[in-house]
């Protein structure tokens, strides 16, 4: 199949190339907009307590306030606010509401500190746009006008609250890209340059993934809008990641086997040809693992991993048809003035290191094993210190944005909890009007809880079915000890209820409690999920039943050493609370995913060795010697462009940039190089068990100048056949 791919689009590389800028003009064109949430809430289902608290919110009291924006007021000498002060809040507070700003519904001031220093105008927008740009827009105009209202007075006033947040992520989202498609571009390209020291093979695969980039955003943006997926801004970060990393990852797999069948004296035509039939496979089984792990997602109860899983499974999916279309259809064209200047791509270097490596494993596989088995261990340790945290806003941003230095200094001003309390609502199951008698009893009750500030019955609906307990925590709404609070008031709420009655907990903390619930959920489906179907693609792959356990295994000791490191870095050495509560999720699929690529090479290339008639130990070793410079290549761009989400400047993509890079290289650099080939030539023959993988076949007819004399296996490294007497042993 690949080698009739290959005939195909060698035959007509204009047309390939044509067949997609004209894909890539009527995608772009008519592709909607893709949408984007900031609103955690709508990342759950509506099964969950808070959600469903929420409902019954919007039906009991469709009018109540709900604050989307707050204006915190203080002097600028920091001292206590005089009568003047207050009258000038007043008047901003009364000239916000004259203005009729779009999506604002009510203007109202809030409580003064207790200590005088502080005020509050709490501003109400349309509770069906939350989290939507529309309501970042308008906190724009609220925080111009504020700010020019307070003109002449003594008043330093800042714009907080959901809606203030989703425009400072909004901004620092867009930021973020930008470095990080910056830091990706300079990345790959001074690395292509050292590796292959040619220009154009540096620029075209930046080119062509660009191209790619553009169809696979307009590809999402459809799914999302077809299947009514949620969105978040970070996806974009991530995307250009995945695209530029694995993108590059599958040109250098096609480069490296173009170049080498070039070596063996292939007419340059034949020779891409030849590579997309020998590579074509491990790209394809590379690209379906990753396809399988991210579609995975769609068992997630969490809306942003929902829609980050296939979407990033269309990014992979387009890169693969390009990695074995478009890119093979262009290098052909141009031909073997892709290597220009260079003329080191002729004559096959020494690879001294590599092939000293690869004797080493020959000669030791149980201590190679052993020791590289040692290294994730250790750093596997690292998990039992493990806690996750659920501010998605914070943690999309930097501290020093103008909503994060407003929850801070809220946070000082009032009780913890102030800035996002939780509401309790007593609804009657009959239908009848509730006994206001009972009312006060339960409010007391509520307020007695360990972790909270206090509690008090706020309104009752006008027909007296359904009342509202504000309670307000002692604790920031994020926070463990306000999940662990919020968990107390919902079984004293739900124990303590009247006969007949109902009690659901809804804020903030009490959806932080349910996404904490969704994750652990995540944790029991998606990951034994995408195991079991990485599993297969690599027993189909390699026809063995014992090599995809230990493959996986090892993939599986990778992830644990990678979190463990993370747990290391972010919360013993640098002090955070916990890490994002989604990054384990995240860690695991690109990880385990985007790792097994790694393997799949390695493990392909040594089956190719083996069919030449070689021992395990010595197919172990030529394995590593000929597929380890495409490995360490490949694993050095992939993690390095992960790394530039670290430039993001906010904790969430900063933690997802290390793990990813982190687990990218231990992928690459120890369970491919070290561990896999350890492992397989210890296991033996009995590692392709049922099927006979490792067995040499006949010489084959097709195989072209200096051809293979074995089956086409895909892999790295210079054909098998290819290697002359002396080289056999190294």
């Amino acid at each position: 199949m690949f080698r009739r791919m290959g005939n195909t689009v060698v035959r007509h590389p204009v047309w390939t190339i044509v067949a997609w800028l004209i894909a890539a003009v009527a995608i772009v064109a008519t592709a909607p907009s893709l949408p984007s949430s900031s609103d955690e809430s709508s990342f759950l289902p509506r099964s969950y307590e808070s959600i469903k608290a929420a409902d019954l919110q919007q039906e009991a009291f469709p009018s109540a306030f709900t604050p989307s924006a707050i204006a915190l007021y203080k002097r600028t000498d920091g001292g206590k606010l005089t009568a003047a002060d207050q009258r000038d809040v007043a008047r901003i507070t009364s000239e916000l509401q004259k203005k009729k700003i779009d999506q604002v519904q009510k203007v109202v001031p809030g409580e003064p500190s207790k200590d005088g220093k502080y005020a509050l105008t709490l501003v109400q927008m349309d509770s069906k746009n939350a989290g939507q740009p529309k309501q970042a827009d308008a906190a724009q105009v609220l925080r111009d006008d504020v700010k020019e209202l307070s003109k002449g007075t003594n008043l330093d006033v800042k714009l907080g609250g959901s809606a203030a947040q989703a425009l400072d992520q909004q901004e620092s989202s867009k930021r973020g890209e930008a470095l990080i498609g910056i830091g990706t571009f300079v990345i790959i390209l001074v690395t292509l340059l050292i590796i292959f020291r040619a220009p154009i093979l540096a620029i075209l695969p930046l080119i062509l993934i660009g191209l790619v980039s553009a169809i696979a955003n307009g590809l999402i943006a459809f799914a999302t809008k077809l299947f009514d997926l949620q969105a978040n801004s970070s996806i974009s970060s991530i995307l250009i990641v995945v695209l530029f990393g694995v993108g590059t990852d599958y040109f250098l797999f096609l480069i490296f086997r173009y170049r080498e069948r070039l070596r063996l004296g292939d007419e340059p035509k034949q020779a891409m040809v030849n590579a997309v039939d020998r590579v074509g496979e491990a790209i394809a089984s590379a690209a379906g693992a990753v396809i399988i792990a991210f579609f995975a997602l769609v068992l997630s109860t969490l809306g942003f991993l929902k829609q980050m899983g296939p979407a990033l499974a269309i990014a992979v999916a387009v890169t693969l048809v390009a990695g074995l279309t478009l890119i093979p259809a262009v290098v052909s064209l141009i031909g073997p003035k892709v290597f220009w200047p260079s003329k080191s791509w002729r004559k096959e270097p020494e690879n001294a290191r590599f092939a000293a490596l690869g004797r080493g494993v020959q000669r030791r596989p149980a201590l190679t094993a052993a020791l590289s088995g040692l290294v994730l261990v250790v750093l596997s340790l690292g998990t039992l210190g493990y806690h996750a945290t659920f501010d998605l806003a914070s943690g999309s941003m930097p501290k020093t944005k103008e909503s994060m230095v407003v929850q801070d200094e809220m946070q000082k001003a009032y009780s913890a909890g102030a800035a996002a309390p939780t509401d309790v609502y007593l609804s009657s199951t009959d239908g009848q009007r509730l006994d206001e008698s009972a009312l006060a009893p339960y409010a007391e009750k509520l307020g007695a809880v360990d972790g909270v500030a206090n509690a008090r019955l706020t309104q009752v609906n006008k027909e007296g079915t359904t009342a509202d307990f504000t309670v307000t925590l002692k604790y920031e709404a994020s926070t463990d000890k306000a999940i662990d609070a919020v968990s107390r008031v919902r079984d004293v709420a739900h124990d303590n209820a009247p006969e007949r009655t109902e009690a659901l907990v809804g804020g903030m903390s009490s959806i932080y409690k349910d996404i904490d619930t969704a994750v652990n959920h995540d944790y029991r489906t998606v990951f034994p999920v995408a195991a079991a179907l990485i599993m297969i693609i690599l027993g189909l792959l390699l026809r063995s039943v014992v090599a995809p356990w230990y493959l996986i295994a090892s993939v599986g000791l990778g992830f644990s050493a990678t979190l463990g490191a993370t747990v290391w870095i972010f919360q013993t050495w640098q002090g955070h609370p916990g890490l994002m509560f989604m990054l384990p999720v995240i860690m695991y699929l690109f990880v385990v995913a985007i790792g097994t690529d790694y393997n799949i090479l390695m493990i392909a290339r040594l089956r190719e060795e083996a069919r030449a008639g070689r021992e395990p130990r010595e197919a172990a070793g030529m394995a590593l010697r000929h597929a380890g410079p495409t490995v360490a290549a490949a694993g050095f761009i992939l993690a390095a462009t992960f790394a530039t989400m670290m430039l993001a400047g906010n904790s969430l993509l900063t933690e997802m940039g290390f793990a990813v890079s982190f687990g990218i290289a231990i992928a690459a650099f120890v369970m491919a190089m070290f561990f896999t080939p350890s492992l397989t030539a210890l296991i033996g023959h009995a590692a392709w068990w049922p099927g006979h993988g490792d067995r040499a076949e006949e010489p084959r007819a097709d195989a072209g100048p200096g051809g293979s004399g074995a089956a086409p296996a895909p892999g790295g490294g210079v054909p098998t056949g290819a290697h002359d007497p002396a080289e056999r042993h190294g």
